[in-house]
């Protein structure tokens, strides 16, 4: 469905300061405003000299896109973020002769999902705590190196396992940073120096407010919104101007208590949409990724995402369609007045967010030239939308789904398949909760009209928490996060009792947004994919969940070169050209099979710098205490690790993100509950819960890890025996 309040067009803004302008103020402002700010900061200094100061205003990002094929100055590139480099030395030809030309050991094991940028020979990055870094981006020299000193205690409040920082942003002389705590920090580029900080949360939350994404800049602002839906909180994003640190606007997508004012028209009629005591769990509709500044059009465009909690009976029992939830809404850059919204999931029922990368292009659609906005985000389908007005072009399925029969062109709603509701029978559905596509970037090659898309096939099994079916109550957990679906051993058996899910997949696929045809497509590893990067040398790179980071060629997707990072790699690859030589970047994670740490790779031809294989971390499960809980008492346990640790450290049905408690050590099981109730480990970012949990609490979820484990090496052994008697 979509709908308008107005469209305006407006020409390109142009460039604020000259260079030396923006040098001095910059100076003054860290002279006096600096001493009094309110939170800690903390900056090494640079081992080597300060980068040359750089100027990036709207004016270059636009030219950029033709007459800059080297940088990388935004998250996508450019405005447009297709993600898609026209360099060509690295080309299907030479790609062979790929190699590690340098790397950065970010000392973290969280997950690094980030996307670098690189300005005039410095590379721009930052860690999942926020750490940022300015790198010589031939060498992998360290320029400056900021902290923004994040509360480790905020970790709790996370969704999907520990901190995350997608990136950070270059604006005029400025890096600007979205801190996980939701400060927005301007920093000067060419010294780590703070200028201002703004914090950009909700006062009314009940909740700290936590940001993943990476912020946007252009028309003089910079554009953030915050993530967690599912900690029960109301999702908005803000703009703030650039050079004061000032709140400009801020945009709520989904209406709050309406006894009280609406913050702005468009929550009046959002609020028409929705029934029940919605506010009263927050509503969701956080963007948490994706957000793109169109200067052709002066808007932005916020990706909204998913309803909280997930399911409508529960958020609004008498139905509606819960607007702005998985929209993808253009507001006016000035103001954040809405122009458009197209929803792309009416009602959300399955946690399918549009928060998905937005790409901007020029394209022919049905004879007519059109400036079209593509997507696919997690609901199987990809659009194409006019961006002036937001009418929808096309509407293809990119991967199997389930929940609906196809989208209605003519009402732009999905049609609903109503065999797949599961307010009454749970069922397998997909996409899953992951998504068809989630936020691993896509790279679009505008020559071709050529989408390349990490897809993956991930059914989740939906079903009502038990105590809601019983009592029509739903409560929201005060220990972590509140989704509205089972969990934990009720889930279990449900899923015993329907039988085997579907089976999962990974692909990279080359994909028409116009006729909705695959024109290639890989068979990954494993389900859950990387970003993408496509070049103009016919070379498409994308990394994996088990370390490899693979080059494909663009014709048919086969594979050319491939690179053991012995990480596991979700983010997007970048690429950038200095002194005649083009690089490739890439961020790869910690994992739990090896003693490592997230790292930067950057790679070019003949590149010589050795990358040894880390030590392996023991992967058979030790044996653990003895199981001393009764059954009832594991239940109990068990219904508290889904609360409280399921989503950093997995279930039967879930891989751990964080470390897998099944393999503690003896030392470990004794140091559980300083570790849980203590805070002993804060500072890695596993906080102490001693507010929320008992002692008695801490030892039932112990045992529940240790029914857990025996359960697995019980497994692992009649595998064994099985091998032998073949």
């Amino acid at each position: 469905m979509y709908g308008s309040r107005r469209s305006k067009q407006t020409g390109i803004s142009t460039a604020w300061l000259a260079v030396f302008l923006a040098v001095v103020l910059g100076t003054l402002w860290l002279l006096f405003f600096r001493e009094g700010a309110p939170f800690p900061m903390s900056r090494q200094p640079a081992p080597d000299a300060a980068p040359a100061v750089a100027t990036v205003d709207d004016a270059r990002i636009v030219r950029a896109l033709g007459e800059e094929p080297g940088s990388w100055l935004t998250y996508g590139r450019t405005f447009e973020e297709q993600r898609f480099s026209p360099l060509t030395q690295i080309d299907r030809e030479t790609v062979s002769r790929l190699g590690l030309a340098w790397s950065k050991d970010l000392g973290v094991r969280h997950r690094v999902q980030g996307s670098p940028i690189m300005v005039d020979g410095v590379v721009y990055v930052a860690d999942p705590w926020g750490v940022t870094y300015a790198l010589d981006a031939k060498t992998g020299a360290e320029l400056w190196k900021f902290d923004p000193e994040i509360d480790p205690d905020l970790v709790r409040y996370a969704c999907c396992g520990g901190p995350v920082n997608r990136g950070v942003a270059y604006y005029r002389d400025r890096i600007y940073l979205a801190a996980f705590d939701a400060r927005l920090i301007a920093l000067d580029a060419a010294t780590g120096e703070q200028i201002w900080e703004a914090w950009t949360g909700d006062p009314a939350s009940r909740v700290p407010t936590t940001i993943t994404g990476a912020p946007r800049v252009g028309g003089g602002k910079v554009y953030i919104g915050q993530s967690s839906s599912e900690f029960g909180v109301r999702g908005y994003a803000s703009a703030w101007d650039a050079e004061t640190g000032e709140e400009v606007w801020r945009f709520f997508t989904v209406p709050g208590d309406p006894s009280l004012p609406f913050e702005h028209p468009e929550m009046e009629q959002a609020a028409g949409t929705w029934s029940g005591q919605w506010w009263e769990y927050g509503g969701g509709g956080t963007v948490w990724h994706s957000i793109v500044y169109d200067p052709e059009f002066d808007q932005v465009y916020l990706g909204v995402g998913n309803g909280m909690p997930w399911p409508r009976a529960i958020r609004s029992p008498g139905g509606g369609d819960n607007l702005f939830l998985a929209s993808i809404v253009a507001v006016d850059a000035d103001t954040g007045t809405m122009n458009w919204y197209y929803q792309t999931t009416p009602g959300d029922n399955w946690d399918y967010t549009a928060t998905q990368d937005m790409v901007l292009a020029d394209m022919r659609v049905d004879d007519v030239d059109r400036k079209v906005l593509l997507q696919a985000p997690k609901n199987g389908f990809f659009y194409v939308i006019d961006r002036e007005d937001g009418a929808l072009l096309r509407a293809h399925p990119y991967g199997p789904v389930n929940w609906a029969t196809h989208v209605d062109l003519e009402t732009g709603r999905p049609v609903e398949n109503p065999d797949m509701y599961y307010d009454e029978d749970p069922k397998w559905i997909l996409p899953g909760a992951a998504g068809g596509h989630n936020w691993h970037a896509m790279s679009f090659d505008p020559r071709q009209g050529v989408m390349y898309i990490p897809t993956q096939e991930a059914p989740f099994f939906f079903s009502l928490p038990e105590e809601f079916v019983r009592t029509g109550v739903f409560k929201l957990n005060e220990v972590g996060m509140s989704v509205g679906v089972r969990v934990g051993g009720p889930r279990e058996h449900a899923v015993d009792a329907a039988g085997p899910a579907p089976d999962t997949a990974g692909r990279l696929k080359a994909f028409d947004p116009l006729t909705g045809e695959t024109l290639w497509s890989t068979d990954n590893p494993t389900w859950n994919n990387g970003g993408v990067l496509a070049t103009a040398g016919g070379v498409v790179f994308q990394g994996g969940e088990m370390g490899p980071f693979v080059a494909y060629d663009t014709d048919d997707g086969s594979r050319l070169w491939e690179f053991q990072t012995y990480g596991a790699i979700s983010a997007p690859p970048i690429s950038y050209a200095v002194d005649g030589t083009q690089y490739v970047a890439i961020l790869a994670s910690a994992t739990n099979r090896h003693e490592n740490f997230g790292s930067l790779l950057v790679f070019a031809l003949d590149g010589a710098t050795e990358w040894p294989a880390p030590p392996e971390r023991p992967r058979d499960i030790p044996e653990p205490p003895p199981l001393t809980a009764s059954v009832e008492q594991v239940e109990r346990g068990s219904a508290l690790y889904h609360e409280a640790c399921m989503w950093c450290h997995g279930d039967s049905t879930l891989e751990p993100l964080m470390a897998d408690l099944k393999m503690m050590t003896a030392e470990t099981h004794a140091q559980f509950p300083a570790i849980v109730l203590g805070g002993m480990l804060r500072d890695e970012g596993m906080m102490g819960y001693a507010d929320v949990l008992t002692p008695e609490d801490a030892e039932l979820i112990r045992q529940y890890v240790i029914s857990r484990a025996l359960v697995s090496r019980e497994t692992a052994a009649s595998s064994a025996a099985v091998q032998l008697d073949r």
